[in-house]
């Protein structure tokens, strides 16, 4: 590609993505390198990455807003939120910044290429409305563009998938229309967006069955984040102090309790299962369905706010299967055990399908960048790849 036939808009920052990565990052360049010029450059339509594009029933954070959010910028509301609540924190934190101004939407990099002649990024980006190319370059090229392909979740190939006369849709994949209500549904998982889905689901649906291979830990709470929040309050009103003591409190918090998960796991192991045992009850199996063979946090943990997916459960608007798929069939999933869950609609919270740099070409001085041959340094850069 030659730079001379090409009309290059020159930047000494390019961010890929408009996310929660992409928006610190433009943050802290207008603080700490004012007379840096840098571009957001975003393929979708808006920004909010992952926020913007899950649309699974009760989408929300599976961690406290007091560390999941930014650092510079105080959150007020509940620590558990919704994903409108979260993208409208992300709209208000670009806007009073300034970074609206930065983000060019609609932009997708097919190709990066890098040249050590010039130690400068040249980029190839499609316009997805009008599809024009568009070329820009930089010094340093920052990714934020996250490490899974927004617009396709996983789902396995189990046998028969084709023969279900009903519905089968992937959480990341969310119809927008969807009607469940008063129909039985079957969500194969039992992480994070299941632990999210399923609640929020049993409040239409007739039935949800949660089926799973094997069990998981779950949290029921956030270390004590709204208790400390409201205490604070009782001395001061000043945001972004209650702000920074909590989120500091909640980090040390979750270090201590990694360190104990890898100290005393047997311990930790026994503090999650209790919770779980009061909330389904004596009389639940919960050796069967929640009882993990794995450590406390050798997976991470998935958190189930107030217990959520316990009570849907308890309340028999839920329900927990531990088996494995043999095959679908016309009426919903055959398990290996020989027996059948009906269903109307199948949802696979089974994942995402991983890309690690955006699915962008990656050319260094004229030749492909083969990602496995590079070695990377605490996830953050790989070698023989230069301002990346």
């Amino acid at each position: 590609m030659n730079k001379k036939e090409k009309k290059v808009e020159k930047l000494d920052v390019i961010i890929v993505g408009a996310g929660i990565a992409g928006i610190t990052t433009a943050y802290y360049l207008n603080e700490e390198r004012p007379n840096s010029s840098y571009l957001i450059l975003e393929a979708l339509e808006t920004y909010g990455g992952t926020w913007y594009t899950h649309k699974y029933p009760g989408i929300r954070s599976d961690s406290d807003l007091y560390t999941f959010g930014f650092k510079f910028k105080p959150w007020t509301s509940a620590p558990i939120a919704t994903g409108e609540e979260i993208l409208k924190y992300l709209g208000d934190t670009i806007e009073e910044n300034k970074i609206d101004k930065k983000i060019r939407y609609k932009h997708k990099i097919v190709k990066a290429e890098w040249s050590s002649k010039s130690n400068s990024w040249l980029l190839e980006v499609i316009q997805t409305d009008n599809k024009e190319v568009l070329y820009f370059s930089c010094s340093f090229l920052m990714m934020c563009q996250g490490y899974y392909r927004h617009n396709e979740g996983y789902t396995p190939s189990w046998k028969d998938m084709d023969k279900f006369k009903g519905k089968i849709v992937h959480t990341e994949e969310w119809p927008e229309n969807l009607d469940y209500k008063n129909k039985n549904i079957i969500v194969i998982g039992s992480g994070a967006t299941s632990a999210t889905t399923i609640p929020a689901m049993t409040q239409k649906a007739n039935h949800v069955t949660m089926l799973q291979r094997t069990p998981t830990f779950y949290r029921t709470s956030t270390i004590g984040t709204e208790e400390l929040v409201n205490n604070l309050k009782k001395f001061s009103n000043d945001e972004a102090w209650v702000y920074g003591i909590v989120r500091q409190q909640i980090i040390l918090n979750q270090e201590i309790f990694i360190r104990r998960c890898l100290d005393e796991p047997e311990v930790v192991k026994e503090e999650l299962i209790g919770e779980v045992k009061k909330l389904l009850g004596p009389d639940f199996d919960v050796e069967k369905h929640f009882t993990p063979g794995y450590r406390p946090w050798q997976q991470r943990i998935a958190l189930t706010s107030n217990g959520e997916l316990f009570k849907s459960i308890a309340s028999g608007k839920a329900s927990v299967v531990t088996d494995e798929i043999e095959k679908f069939t016309e009426k919903g999933i055959l398990l290996k055990s020989g027996s059948e869950i009906n269903a109307d609609i199948i949802a696979t919270a089974t994942g995402f399908n991983m890309n690690i740099l955006g699915d962008i070409e990656f050319i260094i001085d004229n030749e492909k960048l083969k990602l496995e041959n590079t070695v990377t340094y605490r996830g953050m850069m790989f070698t023989d790849v230069p301002n990346l």
